[in-house]
Order: C-alpha cells, then structure tokens, then sequence
C-alpha cells in the first residue's frame, strides 16, 4: 500500500481515544504533522476542531483518510472526512455514492469501536447509476475516535464527592448523576464534566455510555442502587461496581436473576466494591475503589486487546 510519508506511525493503534495527555500528544503530532505529510488540506483544522469539541462533550466521531489509489479516482491520498454520530461530515474522500458507503461503515466503526479498511472500487458495482466511471480503486482507513475515557458516578454523597477528585487526578472524565439537585451540582463538585440531576430509572435514556466507561454505583439507598445496575448491567463497559455489603449485593443480585438477568453478567460487577484496604471513611473507600479501577485499566491495556482505557 502507498501511504503517506509517517502514517504508519501516527496511525498504529487500532482505537483512538483523547484520554489524558498521551491521547492529546497524538492529536497535537497528527495536527502539526498531517499537513505535510497528507497533502496540506485546508479543512485540517477545523477538522481537529470538531474532533476535540466532540471529545470535550463526550461523543464520538469517526475520521476517514484515503491511503491509497490505484488508476482514475476522485479523492487522493490524504482525504479526510470526520463523521459525526448523526451522519453529518465534514471534509471528503471523494465524493459520490462511494462517499455514504464511508459514512456507513464509519457509523459501524463509531458503534462497535472497531477502525477498519475499506476498499472503495470506482467504475465497479460501488458506482450509482448517474456517477462517471472513473476505473480505479481506493483504500480508506476508517478510525473511531472515542471520548476520553469517563467515570459515570451514581451518587453525590461523600464517597462519590471523593470519588470524583481522585478521578480527575487519575485523568479520567467525570459525570455525576443523582436525583437530589441539592447534592447533584456544581458548588459540590466543581472537577466534574457533567452533572446530572435526574430519577436513577431514567438515567439510562439520557446518556450514551461507550466501551470506555467506568461505572460505578453508591447511591443513597438500596433501591437506587438496584435501579441502576439493572439499567447498566448489560451495557459492554470496561467496569462496573456496586458499593454494599456482602449481604446487600447478595439480596440485589437474587432480585435481578428473578428480573432475567443472565447470572453470568452479575458476575463482572465488582461488588462489594474496591479492593479491600480496610477502607472506613468515605475517601478511604474511594481510594481502594479507584485502586480497582486503575487495576482493570492496566488490564486492559495488556498487549494483544484493544486500547480501551
């Protein structure tokens, strides 16, 4: 393949995400680089824009780049189009009908938070009936880039106030959620990206969780903590835990089979949660439950996964 002068190495990982200074690094050497190594396209920095902004409220886009061409084609090598959740772009690979098959399997890789090749054939049965035959073919690297990665913490009490400052020092993202506006706000947690006052049932509705969440569960009542974990249990998440005793977990777990959750699920909650350090207070705990995450962030790092951090 004919790729341009450097992209092997700015394009090696299999998912991007913004996550802390590293994925910023990245971002900061393929905006400086990417105009001599990929043609100098003017629409470079709007680009990268909209691709920070994305990330700054937590959605994901997908960004396509032509790498290679082979005979007539209407994109050269060094295209870029970013395509949003909703289907908008921004920027071209070409144009045509051959350019909403990019967006679809954009939209696939957005989903499945996998990036892919696609061979794009010009003159073949890619072409609509009203598009000139051009005769030749193109390779177009379609790559995901996810939020950073985010911490949803359900409960504003003390331990989810912890909880919150250490994340950030970790470089983690921070939602709150809860339903009590006096606990959910601002004044009390100034670090977070997001608070939201809303009833734990309906939590689920209001935001789009990505492989790369954390999740973690210490609401003010029992109640509330089964709400959420039946809501959540089931999405792919790389964590999710649940504070409580054995007991409690134990009783909110028999609750949830009878509800038809799959045991097997139940068995990837951390709960009780954190690893135990003999925690009391509320930032003790949050520092053992920080240690786990941290823990199952390293594992999923190992070589031969994905980078989901």
């Amino acid at each position: 393949m004919e790729y341009p002068r450097g992209y092997d190495f700015f394009r090696a990982r299999t998912v991007t995400t913004l996550n802390g200074a590293y994925g910023r690094a990245i971002l900061l050497l393929e905006f400086t680089l990417c105009p001599l190594w990929c043609c100098g396209m003017t629409k470079d920095l709007e680009m990268y824009q909209n691709i920070l902004e994305a990330n700054r409220k937590g959605h994901a886009v997908a960004l396509a780049t032509v790498t290679r061409t082979e005979g007539s084609t209407p994109g050269r090598i060094g295209f870029k189009m970013l395509v949003f959740e909703d289907g908008k772009i921004l920027g071209t690979v070409g144009g045509g009908e051959n350019e909403s098959i990019v967006v679809a399997e954009a939209l696939d890789a957005i989903r499945t938070s996998q990036a892919r090749l696609k061979t794009v054939e010009y003159g073949g049965r890619d072409v609509g009936a009203d598009e000139p035959i051009c005769g030749g073919s193109s390779d177009i690297f379609i790559e995901p880039i996810l939020p950073s990665a985010t911490l949803y913490i359900f409960g504003a009490g003390h331990v989810g106030q912890a909880l919150a400052k250490l994340a950030k020092i970790v470089g983690l993202r921070v939602v709150i959620i809860d339903d009590r506006v006096e606990f959910a706000n601002k004044e009390r947690f100034p670090e977070a990206d997001v608070v939201l006052v809303t009833d734990y049932k309906d939590a689920k509705e209001k935001l789009k969780l990505f492989p790369n969440a954390y999740v973690v569960i210490v609401t003010h009542g029992h109640k509330n903590d089964f709400e959420v974990l039946k809501s959540f249990v089931e999405c792919d998440l790389n964590y999710i835990g649940m504070i409580g005793s054995r007991k409690k977990v134990e009783e909110i777990f028999k609750a949830l089979e009878k509800d038809g959750i799959p045991k097997r699920l139940l068995k990837n909650v951390h709960a009780p949660i954190g690893i135990d350090i003999g925690a009391e207070a509320p930032a003790e705990i949050a520092v053992s439950i920080m240690a786990e995450i941290v823990s199952t962030m390293r594992a999923t790092r190992q070589p031969g996964s994905s980078e989901n951090p």
